[in-house]
């Protein structure tokens, strides 16, 4: 199979400085495969546009999500195969072009069809940054590469948000402004992308890397069968644990502002500043801890502490439902939630890609697409259900069954492989005396 003129393919690990360059514009491409299909910025526009209903939306993204979901899957198993840059750039460049069609939608029927081709292009590109991400990550600096990717996300909110206040005025409040100037930026972002991105080669994907060193490999590596990651259960507790964990992450991402607008009565604009305290305080968490983590060898103890803080911080969250304690007084405990979920999620990212790595390490890309595909398929469950749960019982109770899912992943845990304690390195022997012959 010839390989497309943007894949570079390294025969030789980098190192130092070309390292961490790589690495960024494997950030960079997290960051532009969640900015260019960000919608929330001109909902509220588009909704009223087309006359549709936020239960409408719900099933368009629901089912959005659910082709995205079986993207990732594929796509993971296939960048392990055909390598990442070929299917990444495709991906990304594609999706950004797709915005142009956004900005043309004049009826549900056509914003479905869009966003389903846009979300099944993008769940296998955020699936292959992840992988891009581990392999230019030695086990020694994994954990904290993880909390940059975490960036992508909510770097694109920002970017979104920011460009849309600022630019939203100036085109008379059109939706369509946003998704053309996503369109562009995202065009921009990837013609960086195309100019600087090369990947690790099959030999050197498939070795297992503690210390950042330079190692050539140039032979050919057959992919692996997906297969051997199925017949593990600690990757399938890992799996089925963290899309636990997920639930509490993606109700906040969705409905956020609306929970602390309806549970705790706080103004739209109130909500959003909460909010995006709590999503700053996680990013600044995630390095932090991720540099704690890679530094003590250890992921275990962080993913306890920080669970058990979460159950713990969320049961009182979840006591406060319904009073009227005050802005300041809820800020902070959100603020403390997206604090212990930063603590708890990026060592779990590098014990799962160390888990599978260790399984077979020609596998990384398949094991993060069957995480996504899995994660996906659970927000589309909660796009359907949330809702409801909320509207009947009201968002208390969808609130104690995201703590459920907090639960289920302290309770997957001790299957999960990997030391508690820091490894001891035995000292050198000291070098022999040098011998003087007189």
């Amino acid at each position: 199979m010839a390989r497309p003129f943007y894949v570079r393919e390294l025969t030789v690990y980098p190192v130092g400085a070309r390292r961490v360059r790589l690495l960024a514009v494997a950030v960079l491409a997290s960051l532009v495969a969640n900015f260019e299909t960000t919608l929330g910025t001109i909902l509220p526009l588009l909704m009223s546009d087309l006359k549709m209903s936020l239960s409408t939306y719900g099933l368009i993204a629901a089912a959005s999500v659910l082709v995205a979901g079986i993207s990732a899957g594929f796509g993971g198993i296939l960048s392990d195969r055909w390598g990442r840059v070929t299917i990444l750039v495709p991906t990304l460049t594609v999706t950004a072009a797709c915005n142009f069609l956004l900005a043309m939608v004049e009826t549900t029927g056509q914003l479905f069809a869009v966003r389903c081709l846009m979300l099944f292009i993008e769940g296998a590109g955020i699936t292959i940054t992840a992988s891009l991400v581990r392999d230019f990550s030695p086990r020694m600096g994994r954990a904290q590469s993880f909390g940059f990717w975490t960036w992508g996300p909510v770097g694109a909110g920002f970017l979104a948000s920011g460009l849309a206040g600022l630019t939203l005025p100036m085109f008379g409040y059109a939706w369509q402004s946003q998704a053309i100037i996503m369109g562009v930026v995202s065009l921009i972002l990837c013609a960086i992308i195309i100019w600087q991105i090369a990947e690790p080669c099959a030999a050197l994907r498939a070795q297992v890397l503690t210390a950042e060193s330079a190692v050539s490999a140039e032979e050919k590596v057959d992919p692996g069968k997906v297969r051997e990651l199925l017949r593990h259960p600690h990757l399938w507790a890992h799996v089925f644990g963290n899309t636990g964990w997920q639930v509490l992450y993606w109700t906040f991402a969705i409905f956020g502002p609306t929970i602390l607008f309806g549970a705790f009565g706080l103004d739209t604009a109130t909500a959003n500043g909460v909010v995006a305290l709590g999503l700053v305080l996680n990013a600044v968490v995630v390095i932090g801890v991720g540099r704690l983590s890679d530094r003590q060898q250890v992921r275990k103890p962080y993913i306890l502490g920080g669970t058990v803080l979460t159950i713990a911080t969320l049961a009182y969250f979840i006591s406060l439902v319904g009073e009227r304690p005050g802005a300041a007084h809820i800020a902070v405990v959100y603020a403390l939630l997206f604090v212990f979920l930063g603590v708890a999620y990026v060592p779990w990212m590098a014990a799962f890609s160390e888990d599978a790595e260790d399984v077979d390490s020609r596998l990384q890309g398949a094991a993060l697409g069957l995480w996504g595909m899995v994660v996906r398929i659970m927000v589309v469950v909660l796009l359907v259900t949330a809702t409801a749960v909320a509207e009947g019982s009201g968002w208390g109770t969808w609130l104690l069954i995201a703590l459920a899912g907090q639960v289920l992943f302290l309770a997957s845990l001790p299957f999960f492989r990997g030391s508690w304690r820091t490894a001891r390195i035995p000292a050198p022997a000291p070098a022999p005396a040098a011998r003087h012959d007189d």
